[in-house]
């Protein structure tokens, strides 16, 4: 006879499991409530009657389908979004018309000391190539060897290309050797944040989730450099995924202060390039990214126009934000490394063309210079010991405030929304825990964070850049150069939204004994008068040819 017992237990096994399955699946399908809609509200500052939410539920949960099937498809982070942020106000277009440059270099003497020759500037260093006096050949190995020596101090190397970069060295020499010369920076060495694409090489975007990159592809920006005779020798830290100087191998390091961080998140280029491990090396700054550790370093940096330099190959964060720009020991060899940069790229829908014209002959005097009265602080001498340098070489100053209605620190969440669209397929695979910060204000946070913003608060907030744009055009058109503090009031992020190009230069230390800076602001697309400006200033004073002890061997 049959067991009743025995036979009970596996239908109701069934029964259960169908029960729960049921349950699991109605709630997957109620997921979407009226009661979630309205705690959903709080999230946005809104307050919706009943039977507006109740209207809302089977909508939504087609959104929520929506977004699903999105997901479905693979959205690679170098595929740009089909809305290209233009930063040119009504009415204004660039000049077109390219003349031939007059950089205005002398000839420099070789000297006696290796250590001396790193530290040389690249208008100094391209003389003594074009004169013979020093081969690619040398000058690369000078570098090399101090990358070898020094790299692992400052934690600022993420690869070495020393193979690559003496084969290109050799092929430079042996140009010269013919009479084939490519221009200033022929056979001149540089590195790169590790977020531009090399072929053959890993491209880490400084973060542990990618340190075994390798993009089948080379960068625009690479690419130019290698047409004029610029020799690659290394690919430098960054903060992981563009923000400050941690990175998936520890902190870069300050070379004026080892127990200091050197920002960031261009922290290895500039870091660097202040140790005289290379004369120049390229940076990117969505916000402060290049002004930032330029500043801490002691060097100089300029952030390019928004449009003006490819972005082909570099890691997106912020689409609408990002920028591209050479990060030196003067404001001279930026524009010599802007000049190869600039120019348009069918690959990079965002590029504006335009002229970059610098001409050692213009008259300094002859520039319109203005400042930001308001944001000076008189109890800061190294800033007002700028303006007085000014005065002195008669150029007359006029007082301007930067002052606006609209909330630019809010806008931030367009950065934030990029940045968390960037870097949608890391945060939802859970890989985003693999980053070494995870404080609130770090990108995992924000990333998840921002996922609660509303896509119609972000096109409110990019219609209120447009104003915005117009806004500061209408204040900066009347002016050649604007003086700023660096760090001061909101400037940072407004020309960042804007778009308009910005020159940091050291103007001194600290009472800690850092470096600090002093920013040139122009129009878009006048970086030629933040050169004549920054030469000026820096051919008067002596804050670009300081060395940190520690490295000046």
């Amino acid at each position: 006879m049959e067991n009743k017992n025995t036979a009970f237990w596996p239908i109701f096994l069934l029964g259960l499991v169908l029960l729960i399955t049921g349950f699991v699946i109605g709630k997957r399908s109620q997921k979407i409530s009226t009661e979630a809609i309205s705690w959903a509200e709080q999230l946005i500052d809104l307050e919706f009657l009943p039977s507006e939410r109740d209207s809302m539920v089977s909508l939504i949960q087609e959104q929520v389908q929506d977004f699903q099937n999105i997901r479905k498809t693979d959205l690679d982070n170098s595929i740009a979004p089909s809305i290209i942020f233009n930063p040119l106000p009504h009415g204004f277009y660039p000049n077109q018309e390219q003349y031939e440059f007059n950089w205005g270099i002398n000839n420099a003497e070789l000297p006696d000391m290796d250590k001396d020759i790193a530290f040389m500037t690249v208008a100094d260093l391209s003389t003594l190539i074009r004169n013979k006096k020093i081969t690619s050949e040398r000058l690369t190995k000078i570098y090399l060897e101090r990358l070898k020596t020094h790299s692992d101090t400052l934690e600022c190397l993420i690869s070495l290309l020393e193979e690559e970069a003496l084969t290109k060295a050799r092929l430079m020499d042996e140009e010269i050797k013919l009479g084939k010369y490519r221009g200033p920076l022929h056979g001149i060495p540089y590195g790169i944040k590790d977020l531009f694409a090399v072929r053959g090489t890993k491209t880490t975007w400084g973060a542990m989730p990618y340190k075994d990159q390798e993009i089948d592809e080379t960068a625009t920006v690479v690419e130019k450099l290698n047409e004029v005779g610029a020799v690659l020798v290394a690919k430098f830290t960054l903060g992981a995924l563009a923000m400050g100087d941690v990175w998936y191998g520890g902190i870069t390091r300050n070379p004026w202060n080892l127990e200091q961080g050197s920002s960031g998140s261009s922290a290895g280029s500039a870091s660097a390039v202040s140790a005289g491990l290379v004369p120049f090396a390229l940076g990117t700054e969505t916000y402060g990214s290049i002004v930032s550790p330029s500043t801490r370093n002691g060097v100089t940096g300029l952030r390019p126009t928004y449009g003006r330099v490819s972005r082909h190959g570099a890691m997106a964060l912020s689409w609408s934000m990002d920028k591209i720009g050479p990060i030196s020991r003067s404001s001279l060899d930026n524009g010599i490394v802007l000049s190869v940069l600039n120019g348009g790229d069918t690959k990079d829908k965002s590029t504006i063309p335009a002229a970059f014209n610098y001409d050692v002959e213009n008259d300094i005097k002859n520039l319109k210079v203005a400042y930001f009265k308001d944001l000076f602080d008189t109890e800061k001498a190294r800033d007002m010991a700028v303006l007085d340098l000014m005065r002195e070489k008669g150029i007359h100053l006029i007082p301007l405030e930067l002052k606006t209605d609209i909330p630019v620190s809010s806008m931030i969440i367009m950065l934030m929304s990029e940045g968390a669209a960037a870097f949608d397929k890391m945060t939802r695979s859970g890989k985003d825990d693999l980053l070494v910060s995870q404080n609130k204000n770090a990108w995992p946070n924000l990333f998840r964070a921002s996922r609660f913003i509303p896509a119609v608060e972000y096109i409110q907030a990019s219609r209120l850049r447009a104003l915005l744009t117009e806004e500061i055009h209408a204040l900066f058109k009347d002016y050649d150069v604007i003086i700023s503090p660096s760090f001061a009031g909101n400037q940072l992020l407004i020309t960042n939204l804007s778009g308009h190009p910005a020159l940091c230069l050291p103007n001194g230390f600290n009472e800690a004994g850092s470096p600090s800076s002093i920013t040139f602001l122009a129009n878009l697309f006048d970086e030629e008068k933040l050169i004549m400006l920054g030469r000026m200033y820096q051919e008067a004073t002596e804050w670009d040819e300081k060395r940190p002890p520690l490295f000046d061997r």
